[in-house]
């Protein structure tokens, strides 16, 4: 069971965060509570597993961004974790997850990787390949934004 703070904390995030030094400075002056108490609560909620995940999702058309790929690379599972590392930070790299292979796709680390071109994404991908030592990757390169949307589950 929510409190009625909590309900109220999480109608103002479930859409899009402001972009600001301090987004959650302005959500709490918004909802007239000190950013400590937002940000305790948020830790509470996520703790209880009333929030799974809390993530950010970047609209790379309009962050300056003509190309992104998303690079599926076969990396053995023991190195899966140092390699994810490794691929994270790269700062072209917004995304990096582990998922489990299967026999028809045997990638099992996807990394989003952002450019001004193409070229600049296999670049990357390049040297990212060179410094984690993994030479088995695709890529596969995002020609339409079809849908990026935040769940509401209170109005």
């Amino acid at each position: 069971m929510l409190t009625d703070l909590e309900k109220k904390i999480v109608v103002a995030i479930q859409g899009d965060l402001p972009v600001t030094a301090t987004p959650y400075r302005g959500i709490a002056e918004n909802l007239g509570i000190s950013e400590d108490l937002l940000l305790n609560t948020l830790e509470s909620l996520c703790e209880r597993g009333v929030i799974r995940r809390f993530g950010a999702t970047l609209r790379h058309q309009k962050s300056g961004f003509k190309a992104n790929a998303m690079v599926a690379w076969r990396v053995d599972e023991e190195r899966a974790d140092a390699v994810g590392k490794i691929f994270a930070a790269f700062k072209e790299v917004s995304h990096c997850y582990h998922r489990n292979p299967t026999d028809d796709w045997p990638y099992s680390l996807y990394t989003m990787v952002h450019a001004g071109d193409e070229t600049g994404c296999r670049e990357t991908a390049s040297r990212m390949s060179a410094k984690a030592v993994v030479t088995d990757y695709t890529l596969l390169f995002s020609r339409k934004e079809l849908k990026k949307t935040s769940m509401q589950y209170f109005s």
